[in-house]
């Protein structure tokens, strides 16, 4: 039986309603009046550990790293060398690096049993000392349920700001690259109100250890203390005295989100999108938006608004594993996000024949694709290490920059970026451009087929 065709004023009240079109207040958080000539980006991964490496080199009074994880890798230790090398130069300098406690202390996916980057950690310590302090978050009892995916390096009175992590594909070490977002942001206040919330919720918490040092303890003896910092991390925001925007300012609100409720950063990202007016450009290397997210994509699209999604391609994809090595588990999720792009695509096709939507993949070589973010009209950018996925919605401690440009001073930095994502992308045409699961590998197709089976999929997209 066919559903009703909804009545004039039921539409009228599902695209107008105040709910949806209200307006955006962040009237709650502070905010930075920046100068646009204080904001630089950066064009690529080289440049970005270039950056990162002077900035150390030159800091004379605090050096704050907050990453996913510092690979033992050759980058890694360059980074680790350069940090108890200023350490050396200035002893007064305070260096404080904060990785997620549960990726720090194993090996990597598929590699076998190993002590993790902890043990690197604890070489350095014992060679150079212990003036480089490296503590573990953990977010969550278990690395499944949730990590520290907190960005942000603040170096004197400099922020650095990229969803990388520290290792040799991220800062493109031996050639090969995984592309990510990198800005510099020169802006005293700012770089104290970041420096201050790491400091406030880590430093002294008994919930983050020092990875460094042994004894370590046990995750199953952090469980209290973990719960009484999750219940911190939930309530926290950026602090600061609010700045007066003057003519050409541009306004930087830092924003922190943790949990599914009364999520800062979640709540704020939808708002946004909800009230775009001409144009939106989303950027996640995982196609797995969600639920919230993709109600709010419909409503633009029936709105006019015209959106752009880049993508990586599933071979650019950080698990994606190549026909001719040993196919593992964890090899299946490109095909996961790549599905769920096809799927997408089709309901959205007449929207992508008209040119309103948009879908980019990005492609080069064997280099792999990390960026998250948004761009919203002509004077809001969002510089974030949310993967804009139900995991980062729900589980992981994520947060982000929200710039508010209304003179069009950043303009011209945002548009070359966009220019560069580009040329390494090609847009989907029709949702057959992408492949369907017939095309897959047999042991691809035999485990999509068990999971949608019992119904795994869905909670994998929860997970991942």
């Amino acid at each position: 039986m066919n559903r009703p065709l909804p009545s004039p004023r039921s539409i009228a009240r599902r695209l107008f309603s105040p709910r949806r079109r209200r307006a955006l207040d962040l009237s709650g958080h502070v905010n930075f009046a920046v100068p646009p000539e204080a904001i630089t980006t950066l064009e690529g991964p080289a440049a970005f550990r270039e950056t990162l490496l002077s900035l150390i080199a030159q800091a004379h009074r605090r050096i704050v790293l907050v990453a996913l994880y510092l690979q033992d890798d050759d980058a890694g230790r360059e980074v680790l060398e350069a940090l108890h090398g200023a350490r050396s130069v200035r002893p007064d300098l305070s260096i404080e690096v904060y990785v997620d406690w549960h990726r720090a202390r194993r090996g990597l996916i598929g590699k076998g049993t190993s002590e993790g980057n902890a043990a690197m950690y604890r070489k350095f310590a014992e060679r150079f000392g212990d003036g480089v302090v490296i503590r573990g978050v953990p977010v969550q009892t278990r690395e499944l349920f949730g990590v520290l995916h907190l960005k942000g390096f603040i170096i004197d009175d400099t922020v650095l700001y990229s969803g990388a992590s520290l290792n040799d594909v991220y800062l493109a070490k031996h050639g090969r690259y995984r592309l990510d977002r990198y800005h510099v942001i020169r802006h005293k206040p700012l770089a104290d109100s970041m420096a201050a919330y790491v400091d406030g919720q880590f430093q002294g918490s008994d919930a983050v250890p020092r990875l460094d040092h042994l004894p370590q303890p046990r995750s199953r003896d952090l469980q209290e203390p973990i719960r009484r910092l999750r219940q911190s991390l939930q309530e926290a925001q950026y602090v600061g005295e609010s700045e007066v925007p003057r003519h050409g300012d541009i306004t930087v609100i830092p924003l922190a989100g943790f949990g599914r409720n009364d999520n800062a950063l979640n709540e704020t990202l939808l708002g946004l999108l909800r009230r775009a007016q001409k144009r939106v450009i989303l950027l996640t290397p995982y196609f797995n938006l969600p639920r919230p997210v993709r109600a709010v994509i419909g409503q633009l699209l029936r709105r006019g608004c015209q959106l752009d999604i880049m993508v990586g391609d599933k071979t650019a994809n950080d698990f994606y594993i190549p026909p001719e090595q040993p196919f593992s588990r964890i090899g299946l999720l490109p095909y996961l996000y790549e599905a769920n792009l096809r799927r997408f695509a089709r309901s959205h096709q007449r929207a992508i024949d008209h040119g309103q939507l948009n879908l980019w993949l990005w492609r080069d070589g064997d280099n792999t694709y990390h960026l998250k973010g948004l761009f919203v009209d002509d004077e809001t950018a969002v510089l974030t290490g949310n993967n804009l996925n139900p995991r980062a919605w729900a589980l992981d401690l994520e947060n982000g920059l929200l710039l508010r440009d209304p003179w069009g001073k950043l303009t011209g930095q945002h548009e070359a970026e966009w220019q560069r994502l580009r040329q390494c992308a090609t847009r989907v045409a029709h949702y057959r451009d992408l492949p369907g699961a017939r095309s897959y590998p047999p042991e691809v197709r035999k485990l999509l087929k068990r999971l949608r089976r019992v119904r795994l999929d869905r909670l994998l997209g929860r997970l991942l």
